[in-house]
């Protein structure tokens, strides 16, 4: 009896131990694919060994805007944009994560080919902005900002920045147009 006990032990131990690998396109409240909230930028090209890396470096120090990061696969195509927290400095993590390519996917199956419905149907909207061209949903409980052109809305909705917009006003079928994991 005692043999059968430690070898189920032994054999839970061993699950337990084992990771299965982290999807690269997967997303939550603390990652991007292989990124996470607490990746500095001196550790990039570490994560994102099998892409390119492109900084924008644009005179920020007088400015003080931040030096976005894009993503590149091998192919030359734009998978993400990288806000830092603090410009020009290598231990700074990452403040914001811009999803552009439509593989990044939360465990809710949402992308950015997902339209509001999908959102809703998938989360609880925190809070809904509205900006000049565009409207921000927000979804507190994975950190994530859906941008929705103001296109894609009822025309006596474009216009007025005034106005609170409310979920119920935004078509089922309106499409995302890029989203961010905000982590600060």
């Amino acid at each position: 009896m005692k043999s059968i006990s430690l070898f189920s032990l032994i054999l839970l131990l061993c699950f337990a131990s084992c990771n299965s690998p982290q999807d690269p396109f997967d997303i939550s409240k603390q990652h991007v694919g292989l990124l996470t909230d607490s990746t500095e930028i001196h550790q990039l090209k570490a994560v994102y060994k099998k892409d390119s890396l492109v900084k924008h470096i644009g005179g920020d120090e007088f400015t003080g805007a931040r030096n976005n990061i894009d993503v590149l696969d091998a192919s030359g195509k734009k998978l993400l944009e990288l806000i830092p927290t603090r410009s020009l400095d290598s231990t700074s993590t990452i403040e914001t994560v811009k999803i552009i390519d439509a593989k990044y996917k939360t465990s809710k199956n949402i992308s950015i080919q997902s339209t509001f419905k999908d959102i809703t149907d998938a989360y609880a909207i925190s809070r809904i902005d509205n900006l000049i061209n565009s409207v921000v949903v927000t979804v507190k409980s994975i950190n994530a900002s859906f941008t929705i052109d103001k296109k894609e809305l009822p025309s006596n909705l474009r216009v007025d920045m005034d106005l609170k917009i409310e979920a119920s006003q935004i078509p089922d079928n309106a499409k995302i147009k890029y989203f961010f994991i905000n982590w600060h």
